[in-house]
């Protein structure tokens, strides 16, 4: 899939996230790589031979506090390739890359990997 394609499904990912969400999404940049570099998988302890799909590279929002200001964009990164590799047409892509947004967008919150892994468990939605 072309860059621009994939940049816009994860555009259309985050506009579809519901309003209770996006009023609290603030001084974020989302991003589109090709591959996680070494040190986003050190980072995340992802071990190699694992798929990295996703990371959130940030403040998370709730250990925000009144002086939380004048900083750089927190980032969440889409990692293309990985995404594209697990298969699938352009309408199974655009769930994944929107479930990785989700998932990356509870880091946002503060959730825990733990925390995300159960909710996506008992939703049925495991990415």
């Amino acid at each position: 899939m072309e860059r621009e394609r994939f940049e816009q499904l994860a555009k259309e990912a985050l506009e579809s996230l519901p309003h209770d969400f996006k009023k609290y999404i603030d001084n974020v940049a989302i991003m589109v790589e090709d591959y996680p570099t070494g040190s986003a998988r050190r980072s995340t302890g992802t071990p190699g031979g694992s798929t990295l799909l996703g990371l959130y590279h940030g403040v998370p929002f709730k250990h925000r506090g009144p002086f939380y200001g004048n900083i750089a964009p927190d980032v969440i990164v889409l990692f293309q390739k990985p995404i594209e590799s697990l298969g699938g047409d352009e309408e199974t892509i655009r769930r994944r890359v929107r479930d990785v947004l989700l998932h990356e967008v509870g880091h946002y919150f503060g959730l825990s990997e733990k925390e995300l892994r159960d909710i996506e468990r008992s939703s049925g939605d495991e990415s």
